[in-house]
């Protein structure tokens, strides 16, 4: 008989739900959305795994294309340029691993989690370099890695508008602390995320519904942190080691609620690829625990004040507008000379790093490393001062311009020659030029002349008839203009994006 009820009246309370939330879409959504089923967001991030099978392309296949694609995003833990330089955890951690498996890396970018499942299976990225909780309805779909990180899903919430003048015990007993509490209230999460699954577990084991919004598209969880910081919304949840970060520069929020156990953080790669996920995972096996593995993870999550120095520059892709304090000058420079001024950005942090009072060990100085010669050629009074360093250096490049104008044809083979001249000479670059014409390669072509130039450390070569200037550590000039293009790339992907682009990429050298 207590059976016989119990069924009767769970049966009357779901058909009640289920009216009432017919009832809902109905009037929110309208006659075509209402018939989706009331777990269809939760079976979203599945479906859009499933929506295109894996290609087949494995380890082997990668080393004989010779890039190893990467899809991260652009957060503290991702991806980012700070003063020049490109910065993350899961950048750091990938870049490491290019170099000793002695590959190039090609990283592309995209906030939108789904899209980057999506682009695994196409092809586009070989490894999903995610902050990527593991979840059993993932792993029915793609490979994860080894974990490299265990953390906790928490809560971030906001403090109250006079918490500066609160008591402890008055801030506590405003926030959300126990778990029980998120019932009836709104939480923000990205879709395809970890968040929005145990979100609803969460609503589920406490009896009461936590209204949960799935945002879509290009918004990653520090934009939504950041939502919480100004007040749009009231709550989102990350993994504990972001939310602790972001707490330690966004000083108004708490993420101190945890809503889960430890959870594994890893990458995933295709399903079908054994021989890439045995190399990512023997390769992590060996960098864990070691110093080298150490001195990444804690300058992402253990040094605050650092991280908090990065996330408040002016000269951060996490939330300034500048590659560096010059970038005016750059602009102007840029014009002058009909080239991207963010192409100069980049040769000048390859010279100096952006310090204006930087002298090398062979004596160049400044900003543009202009040596003594160029100082005296172009009437340099303090070679240490930005402004005339600048102009200098853009006179310099002026020059090695037109060199070069008549001898190569393309624009953009011609800037590689540019650039190799302003590292180690005109003199230098043209012997190779010569050689290349020698033995009957093209010299038209910066990768057969720079194959040259690197030869001319052999003194079969640097004692060629043909050659001028005699011996070079060619190897210097050739990485000289590879690390500038890659750092251009690099510095394009936040500086230059053009409009309505979904995802954007740059090729590094595992060098």
């Amino acid at each position: 008989m207590f059976l016989v009820f119990d069924f009767r009246m769970k049966k009357h309370r779901i058909a009640s739900k289920f009216r009432l939330r017919l009832l809902i879409c109905l009037l929110t959504f309208g006659v075509l959305f209402s018939c989706s089923n009331p777990d269809s967001k939760q079976d979203h991030e599945e479906t859009t795994i499933k929506a295109i099978p894996p290609i087949a392309f494995d380890f082997d296949q990668i080393r004989e294309r010779g890039t190893l694609k990467a899809v991260l995003d652009n957060s503290s833990t991702g991806y980012f340029i700070y003063k020049g330089q490109p910065m993350g955890y899961e950048y750091d951690l990938l870049s490491r691993m290019a170099k000793d498996l002695d590959i190039k890396l090609e990283i592309t970018l995209t906030a939108d989690i789904e899209e980057a499942f999506l682009m695994l299976n196409r092809g586009e990225a070989d490894i999903m370099a995610y902050h990527l909780t593991v979840t059993k309805e993932r792993a029915e779909h793609v490979s994860f890695t080894k974990e490299h990180n265990e953390v906790r899903q928490v809560l971030i919430q906001r403090l109250p508008e006079s918490w500066r003048q609160m008591k402890e015990h008055e801030i506590e007993a405003s926030l959300v602390r126990n778990p029980l509490d998120l019932e009836g209230k709104t939480v923000h999460t990205r879709r395809g995320s970890a968040f929005a699954s145990r979100l609803k577990n969460l609503s589920d084991e406490i009896g009461g519904e936590i209204e949960i919004v799935e945002t879509e598209g290009e918004i990653d969880t520090e934009v939504l942190i950041k939502r919480v910081v100004d007040g749009e919304i009231d709550y989102t949840v990350a993994d504990e080691d972001v939310g602790m970060i972001n707490a330690t520069y966004y000083t108004n929020i708490d993420a101190k609620t945890e809503i889960s156990f430890p959870q594994k953080i890893a990458w995933a790669v295709r399903k079908n690829a054994p021989e890439l996920l045995s190399s990512v995972n023997s390769w992590l096996g060996k960098i864990k625990g070691t110093p080298d593995f150490n001195v990444i993870y804690n300058r992402y999550f253990k040094y605050a004040k650092s991280q908090r120095l990065r996330a408040r520059s002016d000269y951060s892709s996490l939330g300034g507008g500048r590659i560096s304090p010059y970038d005016e000058e750059l602009k102007q420079a840029g014009r002058e000379l009909d080239m991207d001024w963010i192409l100069l950005a980049s040769q000048m942090y390859q010279e100096s790093k952006f310090d204006p009072n930087v002298k090398s060990w062979a004596g160049a100085m400044g900003l543009m490393q202009l040596t003594s010669a160029s100082v005296e050629q172009y009437q340099v009074e303090d070679p240490f001062d930005p402004a005339e360093n600048i102009k200098a250096g853009i006179r310099f490049i002026q020059w090695l311009e037109k060199y070069w104008e008549d001898k190569v044809e393309d624009q953009e083979e011609r800037l590689k020659f540019v650039l190799a001249s302003y590292n180690v000479g005109q003199g230098h670059v043209m012997d190779a030029y010569r050689l290349t014409q020698k033995y009957d390669g093209n010299p038209q072509v910066w990768e057969d002349v720079a194959f040259y130039l690197e030869a001319k450390s052999n003194s079969k070569y640097y004692n060629d008839p043909v050659v001028q200037y005699g011996y070079c550590r060619g190897r210097e000039p050739v990485n000289y203009v590879a690390e500038i293009l890659d750092r251009y790339e690099q510095y394009k992907l936040f500086y230059s994006q053009p409009e309505g682009a979904d995802s954007l990429k740059v090729t590094s050298s595992s060098d």
